[in-house]
């Protein structure tokens, strides 16, 4: 199934889930630490925390300053995707507000990764990949494919009971692309 159809078929808390699990992943291009957003997927529990004060409480700890110097490279494009992430997230979990959120987060995403991956990635956008056209992808923007499927499905077949396993897929993302914003600084150094 393709990640388009699996965002048409997610419930509040898959869609919510996979938005916040885009916008962790991105959290090393904001310049937050790797906590920031623990009480996001606290709140998407039973019983959690109030969703809109997570999100309010993790803009106030991102400094919107944020890292991110003027290159050629992409990267400022890719701080400003991340930072449209955090900034459009809905304050309430309603299906329609956070299924419109989820899938901006996931072009965003994809499109952060495929701006930040060295290897040309073939298609003519991520739109195609979201469809299932992977000929030709490049290694970052595929694994991040990869992640955003295995959250959905993980809260799709599991329910609340998938969210720690969607979270550790998160913290694997994350530290690829901390990786990858820590190489692309040292190779301006």
């Amino acid at each position: 199934m393709s990640l388009v159809e699996l965002i048409a078929q997610a419930d509040d808390r898959g869609l919510a889930a996979s938005g916040l699990a885009c916008l962790d992943r991105c959290v090393p291009l904001l310049g937050g630490d790797d906590e920031v957003l623990r009480p996001a997927w606290a709140s998407l529990t039973e019983g959690g925390g109030d969703w809109g004060e997570c999100l309010e409480k993790a803009r106030a700890a991102l400094d919107p300053a944020g890292p991110g110097e003027s290159d050629e490279s992409g990267e400022d494009e890719a701080v400003l995707l991340a930072r449209r992430m955090l900034e459009a997230a809905p304050a309430a979990r309603d299906a329609a507000g956070i299924r419109v959120w989820a899938d901006a987060c996931s072009v965003a995403s994809l499109q952060i990764h495929r701006l930040l991956d060295p290897a040309e990635d073939g298609a003519g956008s991520v739109d195609q990949r979201r469809e299932g056209r992977t000929e030709g992808m490049s290694p970052l923007v595929a694994s991040e494919l990869r992640r955003q499927v295995t959250v959905l499905e993980l809260l799709a077949e599991h329910g609340a009971g998938g969210l720690r396993r969607a979270l550790e897929v998160s913290v694997e993302g994350r530290r690829v692309l901390r990786a990858v914003v820590s190489r692309r600084a040292r190779g301006r150094a």
